[in-house]
């Protein structure tokens, strides 16, 4: 833990308060049970740094804490701004309520650590009239431009788009890794006709099979069916890693009482004890509630009584329950709601 120093003394005026500083009066003004809340969300490093400003309060100063509030009020407006309309549109609202200078400052603030993703003009279209922009466009475009939106409207394109293509661009997103900054400029450039400003020249990442499986865990059921049978046609071992990630373990908490019983009907309880040992509380009384009271203690005992057990082990175990889980929905013995359907119906 750092020792104070004659840098630490009580800041003066609210100018030279560091970022640490303000982070911690804020954390303080927010109370105990909003601030436990944040603490999840932060590296160890962040929530040890965070700690130790937090202990070197003294009092907060009543016109320090309220101008704090208001900063990361500013900042949180601005950052609604550059998410619905961009940076230009964030600067012209900043200006007409804060003035020019104010907005400058709080668009710095944000944009030294905030990247301009590519096709942000396109991430702001309504799905629909996207899709008939884009569904002309050679699979690989089509690909990089999904890669780049939300999975939610990623998916409404995918599961539109004419049958012999969607899986055609599923595997792209799927296999795509980095893309140099002159073919997404090339690409903007033909889609919008002029060049977007890239904040970086570093190769960007996107795609990928976590985006893929983010994208079709969206879609409608019959359109993830037919893209996945097509990808076990054309590269067998793509779609098999993408079906493993479809669903995890942690995910059984979707399913109602009666789909999780027909599971455990199906699964090996030693499996089941391995698979629990690593889960958090709320999949592991998810299971215990749909269990005999009897059956429910033996099973605590047998996790008790197992001892450690390999990472591996258990992973292996969860994807034996997944793999399970999904053969029963793909037989219409249940059926995972997803986004966007009604509730589970078994």
């Amino acid at each position: 833990m750092p020792k104070a120093s004659a840098s630490n003394k009580k800041p003066h005026d609210y100018k030279s308060l560091t970022g640490r500083q303000k982070a911690a009066i804020f954390m303080v003004s927010m109370g105990s049970d909003i601030s436990a809340e944040v603490f999840k969300h932060l590296r160890e490093d962040e929530v040890e740094t965070l700690t130790f400003e937090i202990a070197r309060l003294d009092t907060v100063d009543s016109d320090f804490k309220e101008s704090v509030l208001r900063e990361f009020q500013d900042m949180m407006k601005a950052q609604n701004y550059i998410t619905s309309g961009g940076i230009d549109f964030a600067r012209e609202l900043l200006e007409k309520s804060l003035g020019s200078q104010k907005a400058i400052d709080i668009i710095n603030r944000l944009t030294s650590s905030l990247q301009v993703r590519p096709f942000d003009f396109i991430r702001r279209t309504d799905p629909a009239h996207l899709l008939n922009f884009i569904q002309q466009e050679h699979p690989q475009t089509i690909a990089l431009i999904l890669a780049y939106l939300e999975p939610n409207k990623a998916s409404i394109i995918l599961q539109n788009l004419p049958d012999d293509i969607q899986s055609e661009v599923a595997r792209r997103i799927a296999t795509m890794d980095r893309t140099s900054p002159d073919v997404l400029r090339e690409v903007e450039r033909v889609l919008e006709k002029k060049l977007s400003t890239l904040s970086s020249e570093d190769y960007t990442a996107a795609g990928g099979v976590g985006s893929i499986v983010e994208i079709l865990n969206l879609v409608d059921r019959s359109s993830e069916k037919s893209i996945i049978e097509s990808l076990e046609e054309d590269d067998p071992d793509l779609a098999e890693e993408i079906k493993k990630r479809m669903f995890v373990f942690e995910d059984i908490v979707m399913l109602d009482d009666r789909a999780i019983q027909k599971v455990m009907r199906e699964v090996d309880t030693q499996e089941l004890a391995k698979a629990l040992k690593s889960v958090e509380p709320e999949v592991q009384d998810k299971i215990f509630r749909n269990m005999s009271k009897r059956a429910a203690s033996m099973l605590k005992e047998d996790m008790e009584f197992m001892g450690p057990v390999r990472l591996k082990d258990v992973e292996e175990s969860q994807q034996k329950i997944v793999s399970t889980i999904r053969h029963l929905e793909d037989n219409g013995d249940i059926v995972i709601a997803r986004s966007g359907e009604d509730e589970l119906v078994v």
